[in-house]
């Protein structure tokens, strides 16, 4: 692996700890200007998500086009923008809209130049430590941005922009990468045909599906915990609520630091087993009503989809570079998954602004990711080989 993956994970691991802790000061204002309606920290998530669909035919060839140090400074420096919208008070949802745009112009090049500082054989390492950095960062900044969101949210948007332009400054010192000619003419008819193109090699419906039922879960699940939460376990602000994803966040760490000596990529077909016991630890934490029992099938559903979504995410960013390009792969990745997010979160929020409780939806929620597992492992008849070099 080259030795240029260390800055880029310091400047993943800074830009994805602003991004949760923005998320949770988005929160703790909701609960502090007593904003009750079920549906309006689903609708704040789901304005992150919408940017990753809309921006799609254009971020991937961003990605690949252009000099990836200066496209994750002008993300980082986007994301920025959205964070100090909320210091100026403008509404939440719009200001973290902004912050999704950042995220989807950022996202193709931080899983798409991993290719080209990992070979073949180190390619799944290098996603482990990728994820396991991003998880790590998520798990802190969620915890420190509620933390210091319960005692000033402002103190806790300054920090998220600080961190969000020290993020900028470290991707500096990554390599300009690999430099793909631009497609000419209109980019959602080129965004088109690459999914065309894509959708013809063996092992991409699985990448493309696999990730996009990893993140309809993970997305779906954060939201009911937040109504779970308070319901079953009686939590009363957002630290209590980012502390107990804690759980959910060191088990995704746990899962995709194991992942490289269980799953290589020439055995993917693997990576369903942990899928399938993701969806049970789901409709087993539905059925707990302490707060230990949740914590421990938190950690459990953490390893598994850590152990799950590291194989998914390696398979597609090696058939990325084999054809379209890694970046554009990893933004048709990006719109199929946040697709299913918007999908899972939006079937939620229309379930809870009808009187559904957050207990049936999540046992609901872990049964289709099993029947969603079963479909989706379908198209995985034969393993992916190992490319010829």
């Amino acid at each position: 692996m080259n030795k240029h993956l260390y800055p880029l994970l310091i400047a993943q691991f800074l830009s994805a700890f602003a991004d949760n802790a923005v998320l949770f000061t988005v929160i703790a204002i909701v609960m502090q200007s007593m904003h009750t309606e079920s549906w309006y920290i689903p609708a704040v998530q789901s304005a992150f998500t919408v940017a990753y669909v809309m921006l799609a035919p254009w971020v991937g060839e961003i990605a690949d086009t252009h000099a990836k140090p200066k496209v994750l400074l002008v993300a980082n420096l986007i994301k920025a923008g959205g964070a100090a919208l909320l210091l100026l008070n403008v509404e939440p949802i719009l200001a973290y809209s902004v912050i999704g745009m950042g995220a989807a112009v950022y996202n193709p090049v931080k899983y798409g130049i991993l290719p080209e500082l990992a070979d073949y054989d180190h390619l799944i390492k290098a996603n482990s430590l990728m994820e396991g950095s991003t998880i790590l960062a998520i798990l802190l900044g969620m915890m420190a941005g509620a933390k210091i969101a319960d005692y000033s949210t402002h103190w806790a948007l300054v920090a998220c922009v600080s961190l969000f332009i020290i993020s900028a400054l470290v991707t500096l010192f990554l390599p300009t990468g690999e430099i793909k000619k631009a497609v000419s003419g209109s980019k959602i008819l080129a965004f088109g045909r690459e999914i065309r193109q894509f959708f013809t090699l063996s092992g991409s419906s699985f990448a493309i599906m696999g990730g996009g039922l990893f993140w309809l879960a993970a997305a779906t699940l954060r939201v009911i915990l937040i109504a779970w939460a308070p319901l079953v376990l009686m939590t009363q602000n957002a630290t209590e609520i980012a502390a107990l994803t804690l759980f959910l966040a060191i088990g995704i760490i746990i899962g995709s630091a194991i992942v490289p000596r269980l799953i290589p990529l020439e055995h993917i077909r693997r990576a369903r087993i942990p899928a399938y016991l993701m969806a049970l630890s789901v409709v087993a934490l539905s059925f707990t009503d302490s707060l230990w029992s949740a914590r421990a099938a938190l950690l459990l559903i953490g390893m598994m989809g850590g152990m799950f979504i590291v194989p998914v995410n390696a398979i597609l960013q090696e058939l990325g570079k084999e054809s379209i390009g890694s970046g554009r792969a990893v933004a048709l990745q990006g719109f199929f998954n946040n697709i299913a997010m918007l999908v899972g979160v939006g079937c939620y929020t229309f379930a809870a602004a009808n009187s559904a409780g957050p207990v049936i939806a999540m046992m609901v929620l872990g049964l289709l990711i099993f029947v969603g597992t079963f479909l989706v492992s379908l198209s995985l008849r034969h393993s992916p080989a190992k490319p010829h070099s």
